[in-house]
C-alpha cells in the first residue's frame, strides 16, 4: 500500500481515480470460506477470525490510532456480516449466487477503506481524497457472455457522485457492482481490471494505468520462452488476439470500454514504476512485424471428414449448432477448400462427448458413408503468432513453417483470419515448448538459443571451449545467438547443468562434475523442449559414440563432429546416418574430420554438386606426418621427433593412429564415400609405418618401443635422398580406377607436395574442369586448436541453416 501510494503521489494530474483489488489471496480465502460453511466446517469462525487479524495488522501499522480504531470497526461489522451468512450457508448448505456475492466482495470493500484513509493521512495528493463504492456507480446485467455494463445509469451515477473538483483523488472499489434489481454482484476473477476500464470509460479519462507484477505485456510465456522481451505497443485487436490464445496480457472484456472512447491502456510495474510499461491503444506503433507469439495447452483435434459433404449446404451449421447445444467450445477451425473435411480444436476434457455428439449428429450420413471418418487426436496445442504488421507481408507464415520445420516439429492444421492479424498452428502438446521457442526465435523476437553438448573435453575439446567462451558474448551482441553448452562429457565422467555453463570456469565445472557418464542421459538433458535447437559435438575419437548419431540425428539432435569413426566405419552406419538426417530434419557437419579448419569437404562437394568430373583426389592428409617428414632430416632419431609431435599436440593420443596410416585411411575413405565411392577399410592398399609386433601393445610401451623404427626410417630417407627425392606419406584416390591407395613415397623436390611448411596438408583435386593445372587446398592441417576452428565453423554453419542471421 506504500507502493500504491507513493505512485500515485509521483503522479502529476491533478484528477486520478485509483481503482483497487482485494489484498492478495483474500478473495480466494473468502471462496474457500464459502465452501468450509458447506461443508458445516467448524473452523469457519476460526478463518474469519484470521482475515481480520489480516486487515487490523494493516491498519495498526499504517494508520494512527484514532483512524485505524474507525477502520477496525467496519472491518469487525463485515467479519460479523460475513459470519451471518456463512451460518445461512452452512444451513443450507450450498451458496446461492447472491450470497457468495455479497461474501466475496468484502475484500475490496476492506482494502479500498484502509488504502483511502492511509493516502489521506499523508497529505501528498492535490485536493481530497474519495473513497467511492462501485456498487453505487457500475450497473450491470449478467448474460451468457458474462457482465455487460448499463452505461446510461452507471454514467448518471457517476455524474452525481462527482463534485466537479478540479483536484481531487478518487479511490474505487473494484470487482463488485449492483444489477438492475440493486442487488450486489460480482465482475468475474480479474473483475478490478475491468472496474478500472468501466471507471476509465465513465470519467472520460485520459489514460488507464493497470498496475501489475511485471514490466508489461511479453511476446511469449517467460516459462517456456525465458528470452520473452516486452511489447513496447500493441492495438487493441493484437492484445485482444494474444490474450484469446492464451497470453496472460489483459482479458479482452477489460479492454471494451476502454476502446469505445479509444482510451489508450498502459501495463505496469509496480515494483518497477520507472519502467515504461506496454501501452495498448487503438494504433499501435512499433518496428515489429510480430508482437507476440502465444500458445494454448490442453486441447483435442477433432477431424469430420466425408465426400458427401461436398457442396452441401449447412453442414458446418449442423456441426457446430450440435456443439453449441451441448456446451461445447470451439477453440479455432479449419476447413479444406474442397469441403471434403472439417477440422476443429476443442478442449481435452470435452473429447470424448464431442466425438459422441458428431456422431450422433450424422448418424444417417455415417451409416450411408457419405461422412467416413470423425477422428480424434489428443494432447494438442495450438501457437498462435499475432501482429498487425503481419497483414500484406509475404513470407510470415513461411517464417513460421521453417522455424518448426529447423526443430522437427509437425503442424496438423492451420487457421488464419482475412485480417492476416493471427497465423495459429495446431502442433504436438509435447512439441509446444520447443516450437513457441523456434518460432519466437524466428521472428527475431528472442536471440536464437542452442543447446550444446560437448562430448571429449580433451585437446581439441578444451580447445573449442576455450574458443567458444571467448566468442559467446560478441555472438550474442552481433547477431543475436544464444550458444549455451549446457553438458560437456568425457569418457567417465559429464558435467550438466540446467541453464549454461560458465564457460570461463569450465575446467572447474568438470573437475568438479560427480555423475558418471552416460550417453542417454547427456543425450535426454542436450535435447530438452525447453530449447528449440540441440547439437550434440564430438570431439571424441570413440566408435562407440558415434554409433549414436543416427538415434540423436532422428531424434532432432544436430551433430557436428571431428571424429572419423562414423564417416569411415561400416557403409550400414553412413546409411543410417543419411536416413536419420532425412527423418529428423536434422544437420550432421564433419568438415574437421579432413584437413581440421580446411574447407577440403566442402570444395569436394561444392566440386560434385556443380556438376564437375572429379577424376582424382591426392593428397598429404595427415598433420603429424606432414611435420614429421618436414622436419626429419636424419641428424635425431625419428623417434624423437615423434615424441616432440606428441608433446605438441600434433598426433591423436595414440600416435599409431598416425603412424599406421589408419588416420589417413580413413579421410581417404570420407573423401572417396563424398566423390560417390562406397570404400571401405579392406579397400585401401595401406603401407603403414608400424610393424605388426608393435601394434597390440599400450600406448606407453609402443613409446618405449618407438626407437626400433629409427633404423629403418633412416634408410628409406637415404634411399630417397640419393636418388635427389624427398619422403612424403600420400594419400590417392583415383575415379577411373575405383582405387585407393595410402603410403610413403618417393617425390621430386620440385612436386607441390615437397614444399609444404610444418604441419601443412595439401589437398589436389583433377577434375575436368582443372585438369592441367589442379585446384590445390593448402594450410595446417592439425593441432587442437585450427581442428577446434573448423568444429566451430561447422557450428556456426548449423546455426545459420537454422535462421541466425550471421
Amino acid at each position: 500500500m506504500a507502493r500504491v501510494a507513493g505512485i500515485l503521489e509521483d503522479d502529476p494530474r491533478p484528477r486520478v481515480a485509483a481503482v483497487l483489488s482485494a489484498c492478495r489471496g483474500v478473495t480466494d480465502a473468502l471462496l474457500a470460506l464459502i465452501g468450509a460453511a458447506e461443508r458445516q466446517d467448524p473452523s469457519v469462525g476460526d478463518k474469519v477470525a484470521a482475515l481480520r487479524e489480516r486487515h487490523a495488522e494493516i491498519a495498526n501499522t499504517l494508520l494512527d490510532p484514532q483512524t485505524a480504531r474507525v477502520s477496525l470497526d467496519e472491518i469487525d461489522a463485515g467479519c460479523r456480516e460475513i459470519l451471518a451468512l456463512l451460518h445461512t450457508v452452512s444451513l443450507i448448505r450450498t451458496a446461492p449466487d447472491a450470497l457468495r456475492d455479497l461474501i466475496v466482495g468484502f475484500g475490496e470493500i476492506w482494502s479500498t477503506r484502509l488504502f483511502s484513509r492511509y493516502l489521506a493521512s499523508r497529505e501528498r495528493r492535490p485536493g481530497a481524497v474519495r473513497w467511492i463504492d462501485a456498487r453505487d456507480v457500475i450497473v450491470v446485467d449478467w448474460g451468457p457472455l458474462g457482465p455487460t455494463v448499463r452505461w446510461t445509469e452507471s454514467k448518471a451515477n457517476m455524474r452525481d457522485l462527482l463534485n466537479g473538483a478540479p483536484e481531487e483523488t478518487l479511490i474505487v472499489t473494484g470487482f463488485i457492482a449492483r444489477d438492475a434489481q440493486g442487488r450486489q454482484t460480482t465482475l468475474g476473477r480479474n473483475g478490478s481490471d475491468f472496474t478500472g476500464s468501466i471507471v476509465g470509460n465513465l470519467l472520460d479519462a485520459d489514460e488507464i494505468h493497470i498496475w501489475t507484477d511485471v514490466d508489461g505485456v511479453l511476446s511469449a510465456d517467460p516459462r517456456l520462452v525465458p528470452d520473452a522481451t516486452i511489447i513496447d505497443s500493441l492495438s487493441y485487436q493484437e492484445a485482444m488476439e494474444l490474450a484469446y490464445f492464451g497470453a496472460k496480457v489483459i482479458h479482452p472484456q477489460t479492454m471494451a470500454p476502454a476502446v469505445e472512447r479509444e482510451i489508450p491502456i498502459w501495463i505496469r510495474n509496480t515494483f518497477a514504476p520507472e519502467k515504461p510499461g506496454t501501452v495498448i491503444c487503438a494504433r499501435s506503433v512499433s518496428n515489429h512485424q510480430v508482437k507476440g507469439i502465444t500458445s494454448i495447452d490442453g486441447l483435442a483435434l477433432v477431424n469430420v471428414e466425408g465426400a458427401g459433404m461436398i457442396g452441401v449446404p449447412g453442414t458446418a451449421q449442423r456441426l457446430f449448432g450440435a456443439l453449441r447445444e451441448h456446451g461445447i467450445s470451439v477453440v479455432l477451425i479449419s476447413q479444406a477448400s474442397s469441403e471434403h473435411s472439417i477440422c476443429f480444436a476443442i478442449p481435452q476434457r470435452d473429447a470424448a462427448r464431442t466425438a459422441e455428439i458428431v456422431r450422433d449428429t450424422f448418424k444417417g450420413e455415417l451409416e450411408r458413408g457419405q461422412i467416413q471418418n470423425v477422428d480424434v487426436t489428443e494432447g494438442c496445442s495450438i501457437l498462435s503468432v499475432v501482429g498487425d504488421g503481419m497483414a500484406g507481408t509475404p513470407g510470415v507464415a513461411a517464417k513460421a513453417f521453417s522455424s518448426l520445420a529447423n526443430v522437427g516439429v509437425n503442424v496438423r492444421a492451420i487457421a488464419q483470419g482475412s485480417s492476416e492479424r493471427n497465423i495459429s498452428l495446431v502442433v504436438d502438446q509435447r512439441q509446444a515448448g520447443k516450437a513457441l521457442g523456434a518460432v519466437h526465435a524466428g521472428f527475431y523476437l528472442s536471440p536464437h538459443t542452442v543447446s550444446i553438448g560437448i562430448i571429449g573435453p580433451g585437446n581439441v575439446g578444451a580447445a573449442l571451449l576455450d574458443q567458444i567462451a571467448l566468442q559467446t558474448a560478441r555472438l550474442a551482441h552481433d547477431f543475436r545467438l544464444d550458444l549455451r553448452v549446457r553438458g560437456i562429457m568425457s569418457s567417465r565422467k559429464m558435467t550438466l547443468a540446467d541453464g549454461a555453463i560458465a564457460l570461463d570456469r569450465w575446467r572447474d565445472a568438470v573437475a568438479s562434475g560427480a555423475r558418471a557418464a552416460d550417453v542417454a542421459a547427456f543425450e535426454a538433458h542436450i535435447n530438452t523442449d525447453r530449447l528449440p535447437h540441440a547439437v550434440i559435438i564430438d570431439c571424441s575419437a570413440s566408435a562407440e559414440v558415434a554409433s549414436a548419431y543416427p538415434r540423436w540425428l532422428a531424434a532432432g539432435i544436430h551433430v557436428v563432429t571431428p571424429n572419423k569413426r562414423a564417416n569411415s566405419g561400416e557403409l550400414q552406419l553412413s546409411a543410417e546416418i543419411r536416413d536419420a538426417r532425412r527423418h529428423g530434419s536434422t544437420h550432421y557437419l564433419y568438415e574437421a574430420t579432413v584437413g581440421a579448419g580446411l574447407p577440403i569437404i566442402q570444395t569436394l562437394r561444392d566440386l560434385r554438386e556443380t556438376g564437375d568430373d572429379i577424376r582424382r583426389i591426392e593428397g598429404i592428409l595427415s598433420g603429424t606426418l606432414a611435420y614429421l617428414f618436414n622436419v626429419w632430416d636424419g641428424r635425431q632419431p625419428f623417434s624423437a621427433v615423434v615424441a616432440d609431435a606428441k608433446a605438441n599436440g600434433y598426433t591423436e593420443p595414440d600416435p599409431r593412429d598416425d603412424l599406421s596410416g589408419m588416420d589417413v585411411a580413413r579421410k581417404l575413405i570420407i573423401l572417396g564415400r563424398e566423390m560417390g565411392m562406397p570404400l571401405e577399410i579392406k579397400d585401401v592398399r595401406l603401407e603403414g609405418l608400424v610393424p605388426d609386433s608393435m601394434s597390440d601393445c599400450g600406448t606407453d610401451a609402443f613409446m618405449e618401443r618407438l626407437p626400433e623404427l629409427d633404423a629403418p626410417m633412416l634408410k628409406r630417407l637415404e634411399d630417397a635422398r640419393n636418388a635427389g627425392r624427398v619422403l612424403r606419406y600420400v594419400g590417392s584416390l583415383d575415379a577411373d580406377t575405383r582405387t585407393a591407395s595410402v603410403g610413403l613415397v618417393e617425390l621430386e623436390r620440385s612436386h607441390p607436395f615437397a614444399n609444404i611448411n610444418l604441419t601443412d596438408n595439401i589437398v589436389r583435386f583433377v577434375t575436368g574442369r582443372y585438369d592441367r593445372n589442379p585446384l590445390v587446398v593448402q594450410g595446417p592441417g592439425a593441432g587442437p586448436h585450427v581442428t577446434a576452428a573448423g568444429v566451430f565453423a561447422d557450428l556456426l554453419r548449423v546455426c545459420a541453416y537454422l535462421g541466425a542471421r550471421l
